[in-house]
C-alpha cells in the first residue's frame, strides 16, 4: 500500500508548502494521538516532542503539542535534541512515541517529521498507515476531561550526555587528545562538546551558536572545510563534524583528511573483530567496493542494503548483525543502541583509536577507498532496467572492462526524476570516462 506523506524517513519538505505547515502538523499530532492511544495502556498515554534548531520547530512543535492533546494524550516537552535522544529518550521514560521535529542535514527553510516507536525504533509500516487512514478522518477533539497535559522535561540534556558516556566501557577517556567538534548549529551543540570535555578532551567548538537560520549552514558534516581549517590551524589530533540532527558523524584527522561514513564503519568494525565482537556488518548499495574488500579481508560477513538507514537497520535485524551504516556517516551501533547515533558512533571510533594506539589516519589505513564517480541522468518517467536492453548491454559492456575490481550501480533517485549512474574501479583514469560513456547511454535512451 503506498504512502501519501511518510517517506523512508518521516515526513519532509518545504516550510509552508503542504504538508509541512502548521495546520497538517495540527491534525497530525491528533491522528497520531488517536492511532497511538488505541495501542497503548492508559499509564503509557505519553508522547516526547524534540526538535533540532531551525526556527520553524518552535511553530510546529506547538501545533504537534495542540493536537496530541486534543486526541487524549500527554506530551513531554524536550526542546532541541539530536534525533537519536529522542530515541534514546523514549525507551527511558518509558514512553509509547516519539516525535522529532527536524530536516536532517537540509537548510532551515526545509523541515520534517519522524516518528520512534516506545522501543526507539522507527514507526512500523503499519502503524504509519494507520497515521494516514486517520488523517482523512474529521477531527473531533476528546471530552475536556479526557484532554492531555504538556510539560517540560528540563533535564534532558544531562540524561543523554550521560548516556553517550555510558556507551564505551568503564575507565575509557579521551585525556590527551585535542579534538575539534563542528555541531553544524544543530541539535548537538550542547550536547557533543561536553560529552567530549566529561571524557578529558582538548574541545575546539564550532558552529555552536544557533540562531533559528544558521542550521547546516556552510558547516557540519556536509560542508567540513572549515573544520579542516580548524584541525590543521590548533594542531588538533582530529575533528568531529555532526549534521544538523546529530544522527551522522565525519572526521578530519589530523592531517586534513575527511574520513567519511564507509571508513568509520570500517574502523569500528576493525576494532569489534578484535575484540570477538563483529559478526556481520551491513552497508548500502552506494558503499565502497573498498569498504566490502576490507571487510571481508577482516573476516567479517558483509551485505548490501537499499539506502536509506530503515533498510540497514531492517538487514541487521535480518541477520542478527550489530552494526551498519552509509557514506554519508548514518552508522547504526545496535549493541548500543538503537538508530544511527553521530555522538556515540563518534565515540566508537575513539575507542577504537584507544585500543590499537593508532592515530585517526593511521587506524584508516587499512581500507583503501576505490576512485567513484556518480552521474545523475534525468528520467522523464519512472525507470525500469529491463525496458531499456541496450542500458543493460552497455553494463555489462562496462563491467568486462573495469574487471573483478569494479563496480556498475544504476539507482533511481527516491527524490527526484533522476536516474545515478555510479562507477567504482582501482583506476581512476578509468573509471571517469568509463562513467561518462555509460551515463550518455542511459541519456540517449530516456530521451
Amino acid at each position: 500500500m503506498t504512502k501519501h506523506y511518510f517517506g523512508t524517513d518521516g515526513i519532509r519538505g518545504r516550510v509552508g508548502e503542504h504538508p509541512i505547515t502548521p495546520d497538517f502538523m495540527l491534525k497530525l499530532g491528533w491522528a497520531a494521538g488517536k492511532v497511538l492511544a488505541r495501542h497503548a495502556s492508559d499509564s503509557r498515554k505519553l508522547i516526547l516532542i524534540g526538535k533540532d534548531t531551525r526556527i520553524s520547530g518552535y511553530m510546529f512543535e506547538s501545533a504537534l503539542e495542540a493536537g496530541l492533546i486534543s486526541a487524549g494524550v500527554n506530551v513531554g516537552l524536550l526542546g532541541p535534541m539530536p534525533t537519536p535522544a529522542i530515541a534514546y529518550l523514549t525507551r527511558t521514560f518509558n514512553a509509547q512515541a516519539g516525535i522529532v521535529i527536524s530536516a536532517s542535514h537540509n537548510p532551515h527553510e526545509d523541515n520534517g517529521i519522524k516518528f520512534f516507536c516506545g522501543e526507539g525504533r522507527k514507526l512500523p509500516d503499519d502503524v504509519e498507515h494507520e497515521i494516514e487512514a486517520q488523517l482523512n478522518e474529521t477531527m473531533r477533539i476528546e471530552d475536556p476531561t479526557l484532554l492531555g497535559k504538556a510539560k517540560r522535561i528540563s533535564d534532558a540534556s544531562g540524561r543523554y550526555i550521560e548516556f553517550c558516556k555510558s556507551t564505551v566501557p568503564f575507565g575509557f577517556h579521551l585525556r590527551g587528545l585535542r579534538i575539534a567538534v563542528d555541531c553544524a548549529n544543530g541539535a548537538t551543540y550542547h550536547i557533543a562538546p561536553n560529552v567530549l570535555r566529561e571524557l578529558g578532551a582538548e574541545v575546539f567548538e564550532l558552529a555552536v551558536k544557533p540562531d533559528g537560520l544558521n542550521i547546516n549552514q556552510n558547516c557540519g558534516s556536509t560542508h567540513p572545510g572549515e573544520l579542516q581549517r580548524v584541525v590543521l590551524e590548533q594542531a588538533a589530533d582530529l575533528g568531529i563534524a555532526f549534521d544538523g540532527d546529530g544522527d551522522r558523524v565525519l572526521f578530519v584527522d589530523h592531517r586534513g583528511e575527511v574520513v567519511d561514513g564507509d571508513e568509520l564503519l570500517y574502523i569500528i568494525a576493525r576494532d569489534q573483530k578484535a575484540r570477538g565482537k563483529c559478526n556481520g556488518v551491513v552497508g548500502t548499495l552506494m558503499t565502497n567496493l573498498g569498504f566490502e574488500l576490507a571487510v571481508k579481508e577482516l573476516g567479517i560477513p558483509f551485505e548490501r542494503s537499499k539506502v536509506g538507514d530503515r533498510y540497514v537497520i531492517e538487514t541487521m535485524q535480518k541477520n542478527g548483525w550489530n552494526l551498519g551504516g552509509e557514506s554519508s556517516g548514518h552508522i547504526v551501533c545496535n549493541h548500543v543502541t538503537t538508530t544511527g547515533d553521530g555522538i556515540v558512533s563518534a565515540l566508537q571510533v575513539l575507542l577504537a583509536m584507544r585500543n590499537s594506539s593508532q592515530s585517526l589516519a593511521e587506524i584508516k589505513s587499512g581500507m583503501k577507498k576505490f576512485p567513484q564517480v556518480m552521474i545523475n541522468v534525468r528520467a522523464g518517467q519512472k525507470f525500469d532496467l529491463a525496458a531499456y536492453p541496450q542500458i543493460a548491454s552497455a553494463i555489462k559492456s562496462t563491467e568486462d572492462k573495469l574487471g573483478a575490481q569494479g563496480r556498475v550501480l544504476l539507482r533511481p533517485s527516491g527524490t527526484e526524476p533522476l536516474v545515478r549512474v555510479m562507477l567504482e574501479g582501482a583506476d581512476a583514469a578509468l573509471v571517469k570516462p568509463l562513467a561518462i560513456e555509460l551515463a550518455a547511454v542511459v541519456e540517449a535512451a530516456l530521451a
